[in-house]
């Protein structure tokens, strides 16, 4: 499958996603779905199976959602856009005063992008591939960008031809650690002696799916 992730997330100040999962919390499906017909109101949503934090790349119509203390996520292919700037102003209206953190990677094409909104103010943004190389780059680089910028995760030495310092689908996966405190694929760095801090698997998203607006007679 590759490395997919198309989410956004909603957190209160002074709220550590990491430390709201690893409490293995209640998933409150009322608010779930409220914010789900919030977010996406053009949608006829409709109940669907659960999915859960370790694959937050629903296609089509589908979207996943998970309203827990602190911490809100939705997941929804309608989240992919080049320059996380730029993203909707629905989105960041329902914020309501909580942060927002905004996560997409693609493997096929070696996307990823990541942003952070603080009261309402875009404090970091960036998007890069092997394609279009840097697309935004909005904000100071946060610490944890730092080995990747100053060289210290290179590409392989035999793929020197590579548009790119480093892989951003590896600083994708660092993102999500140090955002939410797990990673997505490809485990974790062994330079890093935290490791995962729960498994994602184990937080449940509330799926829902888009239903026609037409009907066959």
């Amino acid at each position: 499958m590759g490395a997919k992730s198309w989410m956004i997330a909603y957190v209160e100040k002074g709220t550590k996603p990491e430390e709201v999962f690893a409490s293995q919390p209640a998933l409150d499906r009322e608010a779930s779905e409220k914010l789900a017909r919030e977010l996406f109101p053009r949608l006829q949503l409709i109940a669907d199976v659960d999915g859960d934090l370790s694959r937050t790349c629903p296609r089509g119509s589908r979207v996943l959602v998970g309203c827990y203390p602190g911490v809100s996520v939705v997941a929804s292919s309608k989240l992919m856009m080049d320059a996380p700037s730029q993203l909707p102003a629905r989105y960041l209206s329902a914020a309501r005063g909580r942060d927002v953190y905004y996560h997409v990677m693609w493997s096929t094409v070696d996307w990823f992008a990541y942003a952070i909104w603080s009261d309402g103010k875009l404090i970091r943004s960036l998007d890069l591939s092997s394609d279009t190389k840097v697309t935004e780059d909005i904000g100071e680089h946060l610490p944890f960008e730092a080995p990747y910028w100053n060289g210290q995760r290179p590409i392989a030495p035999e793929d020197d031809s590579y548009p790119l310092p480093f892989h951003p689908l590896d600083l994708g996966e660092t993102v999500l650690f140090n955002l939410f405190g797990y990673y997505r694929d490809g485990g974790w760095d062994e330079d890093d002696s935290r490791g995962p801090l729960f498994d994602p698997k184990s937080i449940v998203l509330a799926g829902f799916k888009g239903k026609p607006w037409w009907k066959i007679w």
